[in-house]
């Protein structure tokens, strides 16, 4: 492509994040350029869950329709125990996209980012690989990446959306990522490998345990399937280097019933992925240079949100560069809009991480404490939106518009639930599905 004009934009980083966010600002008018270090634009994993927040974006976006070609619109969202395979709670996606106006979609990570590929192909937007970048400063006009072949480019704007170990926040902030001491495997599968296993074919279902849980759901149309065990190391616990491995896999799971026991052999066992995220940080602006996705507000995965905070940093700061613009030669008021994002994004951001905390906190407890859960959790009414409307309403743009967190119910304010008797702890049969 043709680099000869100086980008407006630049963007760091060709994740789903940065190409997101280069679709939003050029949609604005702008030249965006992405620099993406690997030697071809591509996302590794499997599936990713979406809901109205970002659904909805990409309605905006015109996007949405071919994400449905892609992906699936599941019926439910089930939660059940890992040890005894009873229904926990579960959530109407159809009831729920009537709430919203948007559906909670399940996609192919690989997919989604292929969307914002081609929507930035369409848009103009400059995709250049192989750019490693090391470095990041301001100039009187924008600000400056250096590359580690020796070059410099330049300006109004450059995002940094270089992921979890993000050059940028080391320079800028320097702190470092949070070991959760859990590790997670995937396995997506043909569809007909697994119906056998007593599947739910048109759901998303977790099942949470003591200190693991296993995720399911269809991909691409159905015709796939995802699985996902996620489980806390001992090794990880003890300090070891070799953390996370097959045989922790196996044993994390030993206890768990029928259901889940047939989808551990199906995991890919050549690679995992340990959790990280890190301490929120009130600061995501430094001149010219903002952070964005997971450079800014990494989060561990239990609020299905990690993506779709990036997707909506994207749109918040096309918002405000669209709003503030002026005459100047790229046409955005770049500081106004950069202390517009700043107001509003790191607060909600913050409450997303610390939340999917203490979610992961709550699906891996034991004992009495597993019991007390349970209680709650099968308590609440389907149709209570009580713990979704602060998450899943239309992206605040201001902080006025963001709404108040949900309520919390201590733990220790219900009675525990009786554990089933001995002979219902095995898989539920084909037909309860």
């Amino acid at each position: 492509m043709n680099t000869s004009r100086e980008p407006g934009v630049i963007v760091v980083g060709g994740g789903i994040g940065g190409l997101s966010a280069a679709v939003a600002l050029s949609r604005s008018g702008l030249r965006v350029r992405v620099l993406e270090r690997a030697g071809q634009f591509g996302e590794v994993g499997a599936g990713i869950q979406i809901a109205p927040n970002c659904t909805r974006i990409l309605h905006e976006y015109g996007l949405l329709d071919e994400a449905k070609q892609l992906g699936v619109l599941p019926q439910n969202m089930i939660m059940r125990d890992a040890l005894d395979a009873r229904e926990l709670t579960r959530l109407d996606l159809r009831d729920l996209e009537r709430r919203y106006g948007f559906p909670y979609m399940v996609i192919h990570r690989s997919d989604l980012h292929g969307i914002f590929l081609r929507a930035c192909q369409r848009a103009g937007v400059e995709l250049l690989t192989d750019q490693l970048v090391v470095g990041y400063e301001n100039t009187g006009t924008g600000a400056r990446v250096r590359l580690a072949d020796g070059r410099a480019e330049e300006a109004a704007l450059v995002i940094a959306a270089d992921g979890l170990h993000s050059t940028a926040r080391q320079q800028l902030v320097g702190d470092t990522p949070v070991s959760s001491a859990y590790v997670a495997y995937r396995g997506a599968v043909p569809i007909d490998q697994v119906r056998h296993n007593g599947i739910a074919e048109t759901d998303v279902v977790v099942y949470i345990g003591p200190r693991c849980h296993f995720v399911q759901y269809p991909l691409r149309g159905g015709e796939m399937f995802n699985q996902v065990a996620v489980f806390e190391s001992a090794k990880a616990r003890a300090g070891l280097e070799d953390w996370g491995t097959p045989d922790e896999l196996d044993a994390a799971f030993e206890g768990t019933c029928g259901n889940v026991r047939q989808g551990i052999p199906l995991m890919w066992r050549d690679r995992w992925w340990r959790m990280f995220d890190r301490d929120p940080i009130s600061t995501w602006v430094h001149g010219r240079i903002a952070l964005l996705g997971d450079a800014a507000h990494p989060p561990l995965q239990y609020m299905a949100q990690g993506a779709v905070m990036a997707i909506e940093d994207g749109w918040v700061l096309a918002q405000h560069v669209s709003r503030l613009k002026t005459a100047t030669a790229e046409g955005a008021g770049w500081d106004a809009a950069l202390a517009a994002y700043q107001a509003v994004r790191p607060e909600h951001c913050r409450r997303v991480v610390l939340t999917a905390r203490t979610w992961g906190q709550l699906w891996h407890l034991d004992g009495t404490r597993r019991l007390q859960r349970n209680a709650i959790l099968r308590a609440r009414d389907t149709y209570d939106y009580t713990f979704t409307d602060w998450i899943y309403r239309p992206t605040a743009l201001t902080p006025d518009q963001e709404p108040a967190p949900y309520r919390s119910i201590p733990l220790d304010s219900v009675e525990p639930e009786p554990e089933p008797r001995h002979g219902h702890t095995v898989a539920l049969p084909l037909d309860m599905f």
